[in-house]
């Protein structure tokens, strides 16, 4: 089953070609509950068959996934939380889930973009509390195309080393996962250290 359905995926993507990966990784990006290893593991396998250029693929990734993100971050900034809390139930977004989101942006900062891009189950919608938050739009891009760069390399670096191997996909998928996590509370603490020391040496 789960290989019928991979093999569809990469004829789908095969079919519809850089686009089809854009439009995709788009989606993913907003309320669609799209994951993007059905995307962009099939895309890398097809860079591996030589059907597509593999920095290519990387490039429209991140391109689809910034997109998603700011379409996201403008719907919040333009219609407000009231708009989302309406209609995000209908894309399972409950208030109980954006009052996490924006707890979570509120304790990160600015950095929670990057490290969202890396969450499984936060990386869809970390845009909207920064959206409702204003957060600086060049900022904002620049650490969502960061985190999203991540993820789709890991993602495509899958697909074109391992092949078709469903099995080591599914294996070194959750240990990029975890890597991943792990990078987040790194950088995480890193950036809160610094901030603390730089206002340190303003109070000095």
């Amino acid at each position: 089953m789960i290989h019928e359905i991979a093999t569809t995926i990469v004829q789908q993507i095969g079919g519809m070609g850089y686009f089809g990966i854009f439009l995709l990784m788009f989606l993913e990006s907003t309320f669609f509950p799209f994951p993007s290893e059905i995307i962009m593991i099939p895309a890398g396998y097809l860079a591996f068959k030589g059907e597509m250029d593999f920095y290519l693929i990387i490039l429209i990734g991140i391109s689809g996934s910034v997109a998603g993100a700011l379409f996201n971050y403008y719907l919040a900034m333009h219609f407000g939380r009231k708009f989302i809390l309406k209609y995000g139930k209908y894309f399972f977004i409950k208030e109980d889930t954006l009052n996490k989101l924006e707890t979570f942006f509120v304790k990160h900062g600015e950095l929670s973009t990057f490290n969202g891009r890396l969450i499984p189950g936060i990386r869809q919608l970390i845009s909207l509390p920064a959206g409702l938050a204003r957060m600086n739009i060049a900022r904002f891009s620049f650490y969502s195309a960061l985190g999203a760069g991540i993820w789709v390399i890991v993602l495509v670096a899958l697909g074109y080393l391992l092949g078709s191997n469903e099995a080591l996909i599914s294996e070194y998928l959750r240990s990029a996962t975890v890597i991943a996590l792990i990078c987040v509370v790194l950088i995480t603490f890193f950036y809160i250290v610094r901030n603390k020391r730089r206002k340190e040496i303003l109070e000095d």
